[in-house]
């Protein structure tokens, strides 16, 4: 009796285990599957060179920061932005999520990507400030219906620290026209 118990605890923990490894397959495949894409230009940046581990990682977490923006706006989810913004850029957004929840509106954006050029990094290699030039399709919707629709261009001066795993974005302030 205790044997197939075990047996049984043993092949439950099995199915859990795959369960859990097929799902996180899956949101990995989803979420890359849906990343904006981003391009970073780092030639004219000073007062240092950018390393070849921050030029690879900085884009990946920039669109990464966009996708959990697009996904706040659209859900009306603040706590989203907890894992790519901080700071300025953090405050911000969230004041603009709770903004959209008070309204009963929300944004939707098709991200048409980015093109990211690195102004500078500073010598203690905590913060690099960027030139985001960024396309997208938004929508801005009550419930279901879409009252307001367009293609906008815009700059967004972008700066970035890194934290404990990842680079962050602390501002997010548009050069032209109204906030993302």
């Amino acid at each position: 009796m205790r044997r197939a118990f075990l047996r049984s605890i043993g092949l439950a923990i099995a199915t859990i285990a795959f369960a859990a490894v097929v799902l996180v397959h899956d949101f990995r495949a989803l979420a890359e599957g849906e990343l904006p894409r981003v391009a970073l230009n780092a030639d004219n940046i000073g007062p240092r060179a950018i390393e070849d581990l921050t030029s690879k990682s900085v884009p990946p977490d920039y669109a990464f920061a966009w996708q959990t923006l697009a996904q706040a706006l659209e859900e009306n989810r603040p706590g989203l932005l907890e894992g790519y913004f901080t700071g300025l850029a953090k405050q911000d957004l969230t004041l603009r999520v709770n903004s959209q929840i008070r309204s009963g509106l929300h944004t939707r954006y098709e991200d048409r990507g980015h093109k990211l050029e690195a102004l500078f990094y500073s010598p203690a290699g905590d913060a690099m400030e960027l030139r985001d030039h960024a396309k997208l399709d938004m929508q801005i919707l009550d419930g279901s219906k879409v009252i307001h629709e367009e293609p906008v261009s815009l700059d967004y001066l972008v700066i970035m620290t890194p934290g404990a795993d990842r680079w962050l974005v602390r501002e997010l302030q548009v050069l032209q026209g109204e906030k993302p």
